[in-house]
């Protein structure tokens, strides 16, 4: 009986230890375009704050937008999560545009801080512009997307409408008297205290954050991760493919050096995944593989510079076309198109004028190595003698009579023998 009272006394101390452990806030900082590894961090991010029995998921958000398929995929994965997520556009200064502002759209609570901006949601064409019908379909499909997420969270349907169709974008002042957020915060902690005790709805039933006294855990990219989410900038993954391309050249110009054909792989494997998640113009690729082509065979053709210039204009039209968007932040900048053309053709020039040095160069070896050189008239050549050219004894002839002891040069070599002409 004692030791029925005494397990007892302990499944009771350990269900009030259990029941007084502080809930515990996951926030996770999305500060870049939404790309497809920014929905796989948010898609495990969601898993392990289920898992863990969180009591809220705090995404704080600021974005120029992103890919469609990844925003949609984050939309899903809000839905579906069986923790409240919030979304704080944060800091001051910071907006959450186009992709951006869906996702705050479809959160179980929306907050902004002083200062920051939500909306100009209209859909980016990512390649080759179509015919004015599919762009109606592609807006029309975005604005019903964003008025149904909307009206499933509760918010104004117009304005997430207008958002899509007129690219409106709304201050934070002007989306909380809108109905398009619920809060405006100055600070994480100003957030907390605000959503402490509030109720939401989420699925047809009500429940209350219970927030007091919470533990803040920050939700960290692992290491791959970050690799994958650096290489999606459009800078970043043109230089791996333009590292890729030359490190490939080097390899198949000198086999067996190894170590270029290797980055060269490398580089273009990691290129090929960025190209992914970005608007990618094949016609840019091609140019700039042709600009390659025209630095190569500059080397090997004597064009006097034509070939280059062809090749420079070629990699810079191809670098501007490589990436089509109008969105600054899926193009490559100016600074490193130059830079990367500058180097590259550069480098070919370099090559070029060593290669144009060494075929002028008279050679210095063999029978033509020769040609040209001095010495004297070892006997009298009259027509033919002995000469002492190089540090060696040689059979000569001459059109003309050459005295003993005169300097001579070599005009021509004819098997072991030379002919030979009287130095004036």
């Amino acid at each position: 009986m004692r030791l029925c009272t005494l397990a007892m006394c302990l499944f009771l101390c350990c269900a009030v230890l259990l029941s007084a452990a502080p809930p515990v806030i996951r926030v996770v900082a999305v500060h870049d375009p939404i790309t497809p590894v920014i929905a796989q961090f948010l898609h495990r991010t969601i898993e392990d704050a289920a898992r863990r029995g969180d009591s809220l998921l705090l995404i704080e958000l600021d974005t120029p937008g992103g890919l469609d398929s990844a925003m949609r995929r984050i939309v899903q994965d809000i839905f579906a999560s069986p923790v409240p997520v919030a979304v704080y556009v944060a800091p001051s200064g910071a907006r959450a545009a186009s992709a951006g502002a869906i996702i705050t759209l479809a959160a179980d609570i929306g907050a902004m801080a002083p200062g920051t901006n939500i909306g100009a949601a209209h859909p980016v064409s990512m390649g080759e512009k179509g015919d004015k019908t599919m762009e109606d379909k592609v807006v029309n499909d975005a604005e019903a997307y964003a008025e149904g997420i909307a009206r499933k969270r509760g918010r104004n349907e117009a304005l997430a409408r207008s958002m899509v169709r007129d690219s409106i974008s709304l201050s934070a002042d002007k989306a909380l008297t809108g109905h398009v957020i619920d809060i405006i915060a100055r600070d994480r902690g100003d957030l907390l205290r605000q959503l402490d005790g509030r109720r939401i709805s989420r699925d047809g039933r009500e429940m209350v954050l219970r927030l007091a006294g919470a533990e803040v855990v920050t939700a960290e990219m692992g290491p791959v991760e970050r690799v994958l989410n650096a290489i999606s900038n459009p800078n970043v993954a043109y230089v791996l493919m333009m590292l890729g391309m030359l490190g490939l050249f080097f390899e198949l110009s000198n086999p067996g050096v190894i170590l270029p054909g290797v980055i060269g792989g490398i580089s273009l494997i990691l290129a090929f995944f960025a190209f992914q998640t970005l608007p990618v113009n094949y016609a840019g690729v091609l140019l700039i593989l042709l600009a390659l082509i025209l630095f190569i065979a500059e080397i090997k053709v004597v064009s006097h510079g034509m070939l280059t210039l062809g090749g420079v204009i070629a990699m810079v039209l191809g670098s501007l076309m490589l990436f089509e968007s109008p969105e600054t932040y899926l193009r490559v900048s100016w600074s490193v198109i130059g830079v990367t053309v500058l180097a590259t053709a550069g480098f070919f020039v370099f090559a070029v004028t060593k290669a144009l040095r060494v075929h002028r160069l008279r050679p210095t070896t063999g029978r033509e190595g020769l040609i040209g050189e001095e010495g004297w008239a070892e006997s009298g050549i009259a027509p033919e003698g002995k000469v002492f050219v190089r540090g060696e004894y040689w059979d000569a002839w001459s059109d003309e009579p050459i005295a003993v002891g005169t300097k001579v040069v070599v005009e021509a070599v004819q098997g072991m023998r030379l002919k030979v002409k009287r130095i004036s």
